[in-house]
């Protein structure tokens, strides 16, 4: 399976403002194929044509004089569409922000929305939101809860904040990996991954041992009493 983290940069937070809308001004995607990094990453910084509004400068600290040089949007807009192209999902943090600028951005080259090239969106903040109920689930907060170091993250990097929500992501899916029943090998990206059919291994049955089997009932007995005989085994007995 192929997924790719991505994040964003912009200039503010107004993609679709009808007389001066906001562009993007910074792109990251990170690689992982069956849930490992590859390090077949993808990072532009892009010239927005306009300022950073002072919010979002004090967010990324990308100047006007240092995007001036960058390319423009329409100049790797074929390149980001091509490296997503054959992805199965594509993880971002608060994914309606993120795919409105990609899809105005993408609209002004005359392309087709994101999710037009892409498997699906995954979106971690939807996902924090159910794992941790009212609490703070910004990236920073994530990765305190998660022991991800962040200490090399004094400004936002859409590179950077990719590579750290690659690690929140697999420490906020661990435990969830589906079982590879098929066999032989899978190729993805020049990456070869060996599958195991586990069905040809067998298992040892290991059987309670007398001291094993005296404890248990002695549990069972305790639950009895607490539940004055009516525990389901002695109903069903």
């Amino acid at each position: 399976m192929r997924q790719i983290v991505l994040d964003t940069e912009t200039t503010g937070f107004y993609a679709n403002h009808p007389d001066n809308p906001d562009r993007m001004v910074e792109i990251g995607c990170v690689e992982l194929v069956n849930r490992k990094l590859t390090g077949n990453n993808l990072h532009f910084y892009v010239n927005p044509g306009r300022d950073s509004d002072e919010g979002a400068l004090r967010v990324h600290g990308l100047t006007t004089q240092f995007l001036s040089d960058k390319p423009r949007f329409e100049e790797i807009a074929q390149q980001l569409v091509d490296y997503v192209a054959d992805a199965d999902e594509v993880i971002i943090h608060n994914a309606p922000f993120d795919l409105a600028f990609l899809d105005m951005e993408l609209a002004r080259t005359g392309r087709l929305r994101f999710k037009e090239y892409i498997g699906s969106v995954r979106d971690t903040l939807v996902m924090a939101k159910e794992m941790f109920p009212g609490k703070r689930n910004s990236l920073d907060a994530l990765c305190d809860r998660l022991e991800v170091d962040n200490s090399g993250r004094t400004l936002h990097g859409a590179l950077l904040d990719a590579e750290l929500l690659a690690d929140v992501y697999i420490n906020m899916t661990r435990g969830q990996d589906a079982l590879l029943m098929d066999t032989g090998t899978q190729e993805t990206k020049g990456i070869v991954v060996e599958r195991v059919d586990l069905r040809t291994i067998e298992l040892p049955v290991l059987g309670a041992n007398a001291q094993e089997m005296t404890a248990h009932d002695e549990v069972l007995t305790q639950l009895d009493k607490s539940s004055n005989g009516k525990t389901l085994w002695r109903q069903t007995a």
